[in-house]
């Protein structure tokens, strides 16, 4: 059993980071093998919430057959998680402050498991909608818990290349559920699509057991010989770790307010950098990407696709996802936080102004079909280069060490609630607009998250933790906290 006795856990109502080694320093690499094992099992959390997504993207239309749900209660068996999901990254920061990031997210597995379970077994519509409540609450836990953990485990590169990794192993997760829903298409086999995750999700299970403590509750704690032991294995440089440990014990002397809302409410300084997470949250969902990944079978069977022809088309969707996932680790340490995401809101904004024309015009034929795909696919790779990563990034970098946890919280909150407007309603505005105006709605809000990039992201790439807080302190506007 996970034990919440040693615990990777953060302060309550505020987490603290993990920091590289001074702030006028070249980073750490943070390239320990201690630091990439437990962040690499970290971010497999992210391989759960991507098959998730994949498996009832395939599964939903057989759900709709056999339980004769509308297209209203269809979005809800997509949507409910959602619901789930905010309860979870909610309750997320409290529950990991007190039992530790190792509990929580064993604690997420297990809902998984009992979700996956439900839905696989149901005789009634309710019964897959209370499964997918809890898992939406499990994803819920990991999109709050695995970026931040991950953030105090490593520094420098490492820190951006293995938040990358926990976004790519998501996109691979929706890949596995695409290919899985096509293999079982043939036959209807929903039941055994709703139920695969019990497997990786037993397998996270027994991983947790082998994570470390965070060296930066340690520390806040007052076990400081405990932290630089487990800095010292993480770091594998005895004196780097040593370094890492002064800058956590000045941060947590620097007589601050205690607690995100006491930070919120005493430091403007704060305020904004939790509205920056909120935004890029937020810009995020109104990309159009979670339309595209749950109801991508839908569209392309309105655009004439057969079950089976658009259930492997959507796979296709969902390896495009997954290489460009790869591709994204090795392109946010090369290229820049903010170029790489204008790149990719251009790319997107462009793509789904085409699928816009392409419906909108009613064009058909097989000419009309393959360029609609094709547009599905740039889009995704768009999504996959930059703003699906550099978000969870940006959102585990900007907030300082005493609110770290709490405007972490924010931003996964505020991703879940737009994530659940737009599933919740797709179906339906469509039916209103047409799919060409609901896409080219999505064109235009890439367009703003170019110009809100623009004038606010900051770039982060190789900045330490702690530089990036002292310039948002210092009142710098914040696209410039990380020069």
């Amino acid at each position: 059993m996970l034990q919440p006795a040693d615990q990777s856990v953060s302060p309550p109502h505020g987490a603290v980071s993990a920091t590289p080694a001074t702030a006028g320093s070249p980073p750490s690499s943070g390239a320990g093998g201690g630091a990439a094992r437990a962040a690499l099992t970290t971010a497999c959390a992210g391989l759960l919430v991507g098959l998730d997504t994949g498996l009832i993207a395939e599964a939903l239309g057989f759900i709709g057959r056999d339980f004769h749900a509308s297209a209203r209660a269809q979005e809800w068996v997509v949507s409910v998680l959602m619901v789930g999901a905010l309860l979870g990254s909610g309750g997320a920061g409290v529950f990991s402050s007190r039992f530790g990031r190792r509990l929580a997210l064993g604690t997420a597995t297990l809902l998984i498991g009992v979700g996956a379970l439900l839905c696989a077994t149901a005789g009634l519509i309710g019964q897959i909608l209370l499964g997918r409540f809890l898992i939406g609450m499990a994803i819920g836990i990991c999109t709050f818990t695995a970026p931040l953990y991950i953030s105090e485990l490593t520094t420098g590169r490492m820190r951006g290349t293995m938040v990358t990794t926990f976004s790519m192993l998501q996109s691979a997760g929706i890949l596995l559920g695409y290919l899985a829903g096509g293999i079982l298409s043939g036959g209807g086999h929903w039941r055994m699509m709703v139920g695969l995750p019990v497997i990786p999700a037993a397998a996270l299970f027994m991983g947790c057991a082998f994570l470390p403590s965070s060296p930066s509750w340690l520390a806040a704690k007052g076990r400081f010989e405990d932290a630089r032991k487990v800095l010292r294995s993480l770091r594998g440089d005895e004196v780097a770790a040593d370094r890492e440990l002064d800058n956590i014990r000045r941060e947590l002397g620097a007589g601050r307010p205690v607690g995100g809302l006491a930070l919120l409410r005493g430091k403007p300084f704060f305020r904004r950098s939790v509205a920056l997470g909120i935004g890029l949250q937020v810009m995020q969902q109104l990309t159009g990407i979670n339309v595209v990944m749950y109801y991508a079978p839908k569209i392309l069977e309105g655009a004439h696709f057969g079950t089976s022809a658009a259930a492997w088309a959507t796979v296709m969707v969902g390896a495009v996802n997954a290489v460009v996932g790869v591709l994204a680790i090795f392109m946010v340490s090369r290229w820049g936080r903010r170029p790489l995401l204008v790149t990719s809101c251009v790319i997107m904004a462009v793509a789904l102004a085409a699928a816009g024309v392409i419906e909108g015009m009613h064009l058909s034929g097989f000419g009309a079909v393959l360029a609609l795909v094709a547009s599905l696919l740039v889009f995704v790779a768009g999504f996959g280069m930059g703003a699906g990563p550099l978000v969870w990034t940006l959102c585990s970098e900007i907030q300082p060490i005493e609110g770290r946890d709490f405007g972490v919280a924010c931003s996964t909150l505020a991703n879940w609630g737009m994530d659940w407007a737009v599933s919740n309603t797709f179906l339906s505005i469509v039916a209103v607009v047409g799919a060409g105006w609901t896409f080219a709605g999505f064109s235009v809000m890439n367009v703003v998250f170019v110009l809100f990039t623009l004038a606010l992201v900051p770039e982060t790439r190789d900045v330490p933790l702690e530089v990036i807080e002292q310039h948002l302190e210092a009142g710098r506007p914040l696209r410039d906290i990380g020069r």
